[in-house]
């Protein structure tokens, strides 16, 4: 005969519900504490990418720290033991309100205090000891509930941790990062934290409790939840205050476009500032310094079919528009929300002269490695005007599988034109030089002084170092031959490179190369002196 696993409550403990009911209920409370916990994991990579940059070292950051200090609260955890149904209360409420407002404080500390690395970790830290925390706790709780083999006890509390982490990881890239955005997404997590911790403790283990903590743990509660009603009542006005702190108080345009942030700044009497997710891409009174040293150069020759992958904005579509013998320019970006901007606010349109208003400019919203994938028509002209490869999500577009795409779409006789990151980092720019010689190119290497793109931060810290990011490289490449860096006589007078320097700049360029520099597949920010 088989004997059944007992399932009646220890002496004494009486539930309002039976002990089964009662054992799929502190089951439910892992689900919902495993899925608001990766919320909080998944907020911090996001917030931290976006406002430090470098999403591979910002995941490893956070993780490594969180499952660190996971093994931490664990161990912790042992002394709660003996009153699990109050440790268990207090920290899901301490779980909620750091959680919840985790992304508020390290967006602040962004914004007015410049630096947001220490509260990152602090907030990987303080959030995975009490995430190692709740199983020790919810173990001792379940256990109390029925007498249960340990074994099956354990195996259910794990796959209920994992299926609602994995319910928390599609819920914050799908749901509440589009819907809500990371602060009140992150505030909605906290304050459904402390519903379920709460709910568990006053409610199914009430009678485990004495009066007083039944008091003190309401309370607990209902505090936290009023102040996360109160952040979330103020995010609007966060934000805005934020922003200001970020990128000055001529803010005119911020809009999230589900690829990014697009922040348009300055007075509408003078050209706007560009920044696309917390770096300027245009700054406005001098961004022809960059656009036309990087479009010009390579008009000479062919040019009548040009292709622009990236360049949104339409500054680099408005230089290729100038040679009347153009016969199309197609656009390649992948976010919407900056082509419908460049196509709309009047600062911006001024800026780029119009470009999409003429017709012989075709626009894709598209990933450009996708694109050249599925597209086989010819280009005389290629300009990459591509986020910096020192931002690991571009990392692909300077790969060699993505100039053999370009390689592909290039006519006989064809100029691909790369923008290639600041001077500033040698090891990165030699890298996609000979990352295009190892596709088949020939290349010719030279930069623009004074280019005001791809700074972190707003127009103060863009100031401060201006004079680490102001020097673009640029880099012209042509199959199976050097391309020549000159300037044709019906090439439109430039306000920023002459022939002359654009020459000095190449033998510069050459005196300075790398020597073995292999080609790569991952243009990386770690590849820096």
């Amino acid at each position: 005969m088989i004997d059944r696993p007992q399932t009646s409550p220890p002496q004494g403990m009486v539930l309002p519900v039976s002990p089964e009911a009662g054992r799929h209920l502190v089951l439910a409370a892992v689900f919902v504490c495993a899925a608001c916990g990766l919320v909080y994991e998944l907020e911090l990579v996001a917030l931290a990418t976006y406002l430090i940059g470098d999403s591979v070292t910002q995941a490893s950051v956070v993780l490594s720290v969180m499952v660190f200090a996971m093994g931490v609260g664990s161990l912790l955890a042992k002394r709660l033991r003996c009153r699990a149904a109050v440790g268990f209360g207090l920290l899901e409420a301490a779980l909620a309100l750091v959680g919840g407002l985790s992304a508020m404080v390290l967006y602040a500390s962004f914004a007015w205090i410049g630096e947001s690395r220490i509260a990152l970790v602090g907030f990987s830290l303080t959030i995975g000891v009490l995430i190692g925390a709740e199983i020790p706790l919810l173990m001792s709780l379940i256990q109390r509930i029925s007498r249960r083999d340990a074994e099956g006890t354990v195996a259910d509390l794990f796959a209920a941790d994992y299926v609602g982490a994995l319910v928390g990881g599609l819920a914050f890239p799908f749901l509440l990062l589009p819907w809500l955005g990371e602060l009140t997404g992150a505030l909605l997590t906290g304050a459904v934290n402390a519903v379920a911790g709460g709910a568990v403790v006053l409610w199914l283990f009430r009678r485990d409790l004495t009066a007083r903590w039944r008091t003190r743990l309401l309370m607990v509660n209902v505090l936290v939840l009023a102040l996360l009603a109160g952040a979330a009542m103020m995010v609007d006005a966060f934000e805005a205050a934020a922003r200001r702190a970020v990128y000055g108080s001529e803010v005119r345009v911020a809009v999230r476009t589900g690829v990014q942030e697009v922040v348009l700044t300055g007075e509408p009497s003078r050209p706007p500032d560009l920044f696309l997710g917390g770096r300027l891409k245009v700054r406005g009174h001098d961004e022809h310094r960059y656009h036309e040293a990087l479009v010009h150069p390579a008009m000479r020759g062919p040019h009548e079919r040009v292709l622009i992958l990236g360049g949104g904005d339409g500054l680099a579509a408005r230089e290729t528009l100038r040679y009347a013998d153009v016969r199309t320019v197609t656009v390649v970006d992948l976010d919407p929300g900056v082509i419908r901007l460049a196509r709309s606010d009047p600062g911006l349109t001024a800026l780029n002269d119009h470009a999409y208003d003429d017709p012989r400019v075709r626009v894709f919203t598209a990933d450009a490695f996708s694109w050249l994938r599925e597209h086989r028509e010819r280009y005389d002209v290629i300009v990459s005007d591509l986020p910096d490869p020192g931002i690991t999500a571009s990392t692909k577009l300077y790969s060699l599988e993505f100039y053999g795409l370009a390689r592909r779409v290039l006519a006989d006789g064809g100029r691909l034109v790369v923008h290639a990151g600041p001077t500033s980092r040698p090891r990165t720019y030699w890298t996609v030089d000979a990352t295009l010689r190892a596709a088949g190119f020939g290349t010719a290497a030279y930069r623009v002084r004074g280019a005001g793109t791809g700074a972190a931060g707003g127009p103060e810290r863009f100031r401060a170092t201006a004079g680490e990011t102001t020097d673009r490289g640029l880099l012209i490449a042509a199959e199976g031959r050097t391309p020549h860096l000159g300037l044709g006589p019906d090439t439109p007078p430039l306000r920023s490179e002459t022939e002359d320097t654009l020459a000095q700049d190449a033998a510069a360029a050459e005196r300075t190369r790398l020597g073995g520099m292999a080609p790569s597949t991952l243009v990386h920010p770690r590849y820096t002196p």
